[in-house]
């Protein structure tokens, strides 16, 4: 693995999670299922443990529910940092995770959501390879972003740039990152992985019970 000098993994987990019915941070993982008993990890410690390998450092962004996070959190290594505001969205979450990410010195950031199953260590290899690169291109021609894709579809962990970061933290709270990002389409590298994981979004309990079926 490769442990990329200057990074941190940012894990957004400051949302109500009001479709799950509990937060979706502390789901047990692997999923349950009939014939199979909890192991004691959750959602965010299986993500924590999934990128810490190639990041600095792992830092969890989260809000309201901070009190029930930081004991998982801290268990598992990573710091964390609250979002004042988390009723602001998604997007405000991610300034406040890149915020701490220059607070803290480093100057590029893996981003995934919580609500995310962890994804396979050769995807993330995959990405990091193509990330890594772009640091022996001259800048002009590096790209600022790299994005999985599977099946058409683009997903999560994210491997943002310092440049990106900084058109991010210049946005208004109300802005999107896919709006962000499609501003600078031509700065964003597209990675194919074969990881459907990328994709798939833990929305809802029918959404949890699937993946333990």
């Amino acid at each position: 693995m490769t442990r990329i000098a200057g990074m941190c993994a940012v894990i957004l987990a400051a949302g109500e999670s009001t479709r799950m019915g509990r937060d979706k941070a502390l789901l047990p993982w692997p999923p349950i299922s009939a014939t199979a008993a909890a192991s004691g990890g959750t959602l965010l410690s299986a993500a924590i443990a999934s990128l810490a390998p190639f990041t600095e450092l792992v830092i969890v962004v989260v809000g309201k529910n901070e009190d029930a996070i930081a004991p998982v959190a801290y268990a598992n290594g990573a710091s964390l940092v609250s979002n004042p505001a988390p009723e602001r969205g998604q997007f405000s979450s991610l300034q406040v995770g890149l915020h701490e990410v220059l607070n803290r010195g480093r100057d590029s950031a893996m981003v995934t959501l919580v609500d995310r199953p962890p994804v396979s260590t050769e995807a993330i290899e995959a990405l990091v390879v193509q990330f890594t690169g772009q640091f022996v291109l001259p800048p002009a021609a590096r790209k600022w972003a790299v994005v999985p894709e599977f099946g058409g579809k683009h997903g999560h962990p994210i491997l943002i740039a310092r440049e990106l970061i900084e058109a991010f933290l210049k946005a208004p709270p109300t802005a999107s990152a896919r709006d962000i990002r499609r501003q600078h389409e031509d700065r964003i590298q597209y990675v194919t992985v074969d990881d459907p994981r990328t994709c798939t979004n833990v929305n809802t309990p029918e959404d949890y019970a699937r993946l333990s079926s």
